[in-house]
């Protein structure tokens, strides 16, 4: 069979992010016999939004933890072994791999919202700046495969890993345009926009995550993963030399203590960090629960409809297997204003602490903490197995945690 045929023979498949956990748990059945060496031979090429069976696309739901990594880990384990399925493993830790390694780096976070809130303010001043932003986030730079992927990650809110790649080379190397808009611009619009993975990303394309590594986007490498639908011929910068930064401050672990609980007079709370509470595996059930349904701002600038739409929706969501799970009503707290909406709660319902899963390092993370800072108990974080299991291999390079990958799966079969 050549790989004309085989490629050919990958059927339609759309897919529909709603933000719900069922839509998650059928999505993983509908992919999971895809997953062994089926997705290792096929998961670098973009067939298009219309077809999407060669990849999971289960990124938007796990980024809200509609469902969570190692429910996928052993969906996919029960059925390929570990070698037939070990690419799609590696995926899902790359994730894992990310946030544990920005947890141990919170001035990268720091320094690219800063940048961001600096080069939004250029575009005010800087003519050429702006007349080039425009044309890269509004699919008008000439180049067909990247306005093509600009329009499409407006219009769906998703992009295949390998297009991102492509994108974000062609944007620093190609435009010459600052990555940390164009991370800003991914953020914005994607439904699996998450702090750590994203900015991340954009730093290893630069050059910046591993010094001196750049990823070059290739004409011939855009046509053969496209199926020939682009060929961006005698478009593209021929080299990529890596960006630079001041150096960074020597990694801090993260704490992965958390603190007992006071007593059952809790009130549990479910942002849109983490959608699925009812795993949390808490010693004794809460006295309430309640969610934060307004959503965070990701950006400066405006954020999709669609990605402002999806937290919210998803959060309802967790409220209301959280309501079934805990056999009681569960609030949905709309206030803007957090730290009112939690006192309220904790003054009608006589709570000695408010307990949520741990918050990695993003919006979210620091509009809480800075409401819980005026709250009457304590915010106490519980920090995940996975998160736990992962996050302390992730102090330097993704080899360093592939190798312990093993141990941890073993660690989710016995724990």
């Amino acid at each position: 069979m050549t790989q004309t045929t085989f490629l050919d023979s990958e059927p339609n498949e759309e897919v529909t992010w709603l933000p719900n956990k069922a839509s998650a748990e059928a999505r993983l059945q509908a992919f999971v016999k895809r997953a062994g060496t089926h997705y290792a031979r096929t998961r670098n090429f973009d067939f298009g939004p219309q077809k999407r069976s060669n990849i999971s696309a289960l990124s938007p739901w796990i980024r809200h933890r509609l469902i969570l990594e190692e429910d996928v880990l052993r969906e996919v384990l029960a059925r390929h072994s570990f070698s037939a399925s070990e690419k799609f493993v590696q995926e899902v830790f790359w994730r894992g791999y990310f946030k544990g390694w920005l947890e141990h780096r919170p001035e990268v976070w720091r320094c690219y919202r800063l940048a961001v809130a600096e080069l939004v303010a250029k575009l005010e001043t800087d003519a050429s700046l702006a007349r080039r932003y425009d044309e890269a986030v509004s699919g008008r730079t000439g180049i067909a495969c990247f306005d093509a992927w600009a329009d499409e990650l407006v219009e769906i809110g998703y992009l295949h890993n390998h297009v991102r790649m492509w994108f974000a080379s062609i944007w620093i190397f190609t435009l010459k345009l600052p990555w940390e808009l164009g991370a800003d611009f991914f953020y914005r619009h994607l439904l699996d926009g998450d702090p750590a993975s994203n900015t991340c990303s954009w730093r290893w394309v630069g050059g910046l995550h591993t010094k001196g590594k750049t990823y070059l986007a290739r004409a011939s490498n855009i046509e053969k993963y496209t199926d020939g639908r682009f060929n961006p011929s005698g478009q593209l910068a021929p080299e990529a030399p890596p960006l630079s930064e001041t150096d960074l401050p020597d990694p801090v672990p993260p704490r992965l203590t958390d603190e007992d609980l006071p007593s059952d007079r809790y009130g549990l709370l479910i942002t849109e960090e983490d959608c699925a509470l009812e795993s949390l595996g808490l010693p004794v059930p809460p006295k309430t629960v309640f969610a934060l349904q307004d959503p965070t701002p990701r950006s400066v600038l405006p954020v999709s409809e669609a990605v402002q739409a999806f937290a919210p929706a998803a959060v309802a969501d967790a409220a209301s297997r959280a309501s079934h799970h805990f056999e009681q009503t569960v609030s949905l707290l709309q206030n803007s204003d957090w730290a009112s909406a939690l006192q309220e709660q904790i003054e009608a319902a006589g709570l000695d602490a408010i307990v949520t899963a741990r918050l990695p390092i993003g919006p979210v993370q620091r509009r809480l903490r800075r409401a819980a800072k005026s709250l009457s108990v304590p915010l106490i974080e519980i920090t995940r197995p996975y998160d736990r299991f992962t996050w302390p291999h992730t102090r330097r390079g993704f080899f360093g945690l592939k190798k312990k990958i093993p141990n941890i799966l073993s660690q989710f079969e016995t724990g």
